[in-house]
């Protein structure tokens, strides 16, 4: 399936067609252990290009989702595109490594040094006016009235990108813990390969995703810090996945709590289950008009999926794992 479009999105809105065609072709870039990758030169190219135009389309209310990877985040953008004013741009990485060079965690663009979290003083003069640019020429190029940008590492960025764009709103999609690594757990799995001597998968070129958060935020945790040397050994992908899962789910509480008026939680079971209740709320928050082909679109795509059994953690990360699956009301 190119750019997640099927024939069900197609007859649904047939314009959108187009949209998704441009946010794929000429803003996403395509990551590691993706096809396509030979476009990327042409993909910089048009960047650099689109960094030296001016604004042509003011950018307000860019809306980011947020959480960790394999918990919903795609549907959701997906669901997200359809309404009538939002371009729906899945994981711009190659956007955003286009005006700050230190955010690629997996080594998709570069192999330079890399940061998990960005804050204000990242946001330089250069950067603000370059993601200013480059957003207003996806909108002039998509036909779109709002940017929605689904990047989950966004997470631990959202000064950054507050101090870019003012008048964000972040989607904070949470979802079950043990499905979400049961389902990294699958996707690495499934899509990991090795490569001129590397292994490329969730984790990056030769784990250095991985390397990364447990450097840089592992640390941080209360819970976790005392086992960092332990974590750091961790094979096994569900355990790494639950180490993920756990920083990501207690940032966005973290966020929610203090930046009420623009962090809004979508719980994935919620949105599957009450489909119209959730996104009510959602266009509400991020002030999107009602659209009858968007909500008939939700009802068709959003279904439950099947719930995965708990399985063994490693000793050192259960009690945080557990708590926070409490935190968000789950049992654990």
């Amino acid at each position: 399936m190119v750019a997640q479009i099927d024939g069900d999105y197609v007859r649904a809105r047939p314009g959108k067609l187009y949209s998704r065609l441009v946010s794929y072709g000429l803003f996403e870039g395509r990551p590691l252990t993706t096809r396509g990758r030979w476009i990327n030169p042409l993909v910089f190219g048009l960047f650099e290009l689109e960094k030296r135009l001016p604004v042509m389309r003011p950018v307000k209310e860019p809306v980011f989702i947020l959480g960790t990877g394999r918990s919903g985040t795609t549907i959701l953008g997906i669901v997200l595109s359809m309404h009538r004013d939002v371009g729906f741009l899945n994981e711009p990485k190659a956007l955003w490594h286009s005006a700050h060079g230190a955010e690629d965690l997996i080594g998709s663009y570069s192999r330079g040094p890399a940061r998990y979290r960005l804050d204000e003083t990242d946001a330089t003069p250069a950067v603000v006016q370059a993601m200013h640019r480059l957003f207003s020429a996806y909108l002039l190029g998509s036909g779109s009235r709002r940017v929605v940008d689904k990047y989950p590492e966004l997470i631990f960025r959202v000064p950054f990108v507050r101090a870019i764009f003012p008048d964000a709103k972040f989607l904070f999609l949470a979802r079950n813990g043990w499905d979400t690594c049961h389902s990294i757990e699958h996707w690495s799995e499934r899509l990991g390969e090795q490569r001129n001597g590397e292994v490329h998968d969730w984790w990056g070129v030769d784990n250095r995703k991985w390397n990364l958060l447990t450097e840089q935020l592992v640390p941080e945790d209360e819970d976790l810090a005392p086992h960092v040397d332990a974590i750091r050994g961790f094979k096994r992908h569900t355990d790494m996945a639950a180490v993920e899962w756990i920083l990501t789910m207690r940032e966005g509480l973290h966020l929610r709590a203090r930046h009420p008026d623009c962090v809004h939680t979508v719980l994935y079971e919620d949105l599957v289950n009450h489909p119209a209740e959730a996104l009510t709320a959602l266009r509400a928050f991020c002030n999107l008009g009602e659209d009858a082909t968007f909500d008939e679109y939700a009802r068709r795509v959003l279904r439950p999926a099947p719930r995965k059994a708990p399985c063994e953690l490693h000793p050192c990360i259960r009690d945080a794992f557990d708590s926070t699956m409490r935190m968000l009301d789950y049992t654990a």
